[in-house]
Order: structure tokens, then sequence, then C-alpha cells
């Protein structure tokens, strides 16, 4: 899928009611949906435990928070691009706060074409969010793998006085004379001997 056809969805946190509205007017309906809006970080806080956005935007500072804390908070733990809009003479300050967990930061009043091109940086940071997501999903299948195999190892050892190395071996020979995965294999002895 190419970049122009994705989809985000996007959570604005924002108690002025004229931000919002400006900002959704930005957003095309076929590349950004859902949108939802809350007024407070309590209210933002809520929204991510009950789904995840692929942009979250804080217009600070909001009638519980400034947001920064929250802003940091939701790069941290979740697969979220995350932008703070912070007065001008704050943004210095805050940038430098929120910076290296990943936080966009920019100046109010912000002109729409800055902010059409944050956009578009959010979504390159996205888009390489879903790369490391694969890259995990990747490494946590193969230990998953690794697990199994050492699991399937200790029951060949304990069920047929097998050596380490010789159920090792029973297990990659298995593998490749049926034309599957060790990690098949494992399964079936798993399966066998519990």
């Amino acid at each position: 899928m190419s970049l122009k056809e994705r989809i985000y969805s996007i959570l604005i946190v924002s108690a002025n009611d004229s931000f919002t509205s400006a900002l959704t007017d930005l957003l095309p309906e076929t590349r950004y949906i859902p949108i939802y809006t809350v007024g407070s970080i309590s209210a933002a806080k809520r929204a991510l435990v009950e789904n995840t956005y692929d942009f979250v935007i804080i217009n600070a500072p909001l009638p519980d928070d400034i947001g920064v804390r929250f802003a940091i908070d939701t790069c941290i733990n979740q697969q979220t691009a995350v932008l703070i809009l912070v007065k001008n003479e704050l943004h210095a300050g805050i940038h430098d706060k929120v910076a290296e967990y990943g936080v966009f930061t920019l100046p109010k009043p912000t002109p729409k074409p800055t902010l059409v091109q944050a956009l578009n940086w959010m979504e390159s940071a996205r888009e390489r969010l879903r790369q490391f997501e694969k890259k995990t999903l990747s490494i946590e299948e193969k230990m998953q793998e690794i697990r199994l195999v050492n699991h399937a190892k200790w029951l060949l050892i304990n069920e047929l006085k097998m050596n380490e190395s010789d159920a090792h071996h029973y297990i990659e020979k298995q593998a490749m004379d049926c034309c599957v995965s060790k990690r098949i294999i494992a399964e079936d002895i798993i399966k066998t001997y519990s």
C-alpha cells in the first residue's frame, strides 16, 4: 500500500473549539479517519485506553494539564506519532523536554501550511513505527520458536533419553526431511510427549 493510500486515525486533544474546528477542516476525510476529539488530558488518557490512534495532536495548555507528560508517555507506550502545540514563548523549553522521546512540537500561533507539513512529518514517523512493529513481531516469533524447540528438546531428552546434541539434530533432521519449520516439528513433539 502506498503512502498516499494510507488512512490515519487521529486523537485531537484541545479545549479550544475553534482550533479543533480549524484543524479538522485541514484533514481530508479520505485520509484521516476516524478523528476523535477530547477536551482534556484525562479524557485523552481514557480514549487511549479504549482505542489506538496513529496520531495524537495536543493543543496545549488544557484545563487539567499542559500535556507534556501525556505526550511523552504516549510516545513511550504507544506506536503513535505525537504533536504538541504550545505558546511560542514556551516552545523552546518544552521542545527540549520532549524531543528525545520523539514528540513533535510547534509554536503557536501556527500557520496552516506549517500544520500540513507537520502532518506529513507525522505520517513519515508513523510509517517508521510500522516498520519497527514488523521487526519486533518477527523477533518475537523467532524467540517463541526457540522456546518451543528447547521445550521439545527437553522432552526428547527426558522421554527418549537422548542427549541435547542428538535431540537438536533430531529436530533439525525431521524439519528438513518433512520440509517444514523446526517450530512445527517441535509442536508435534510437544503434543506427543505432553
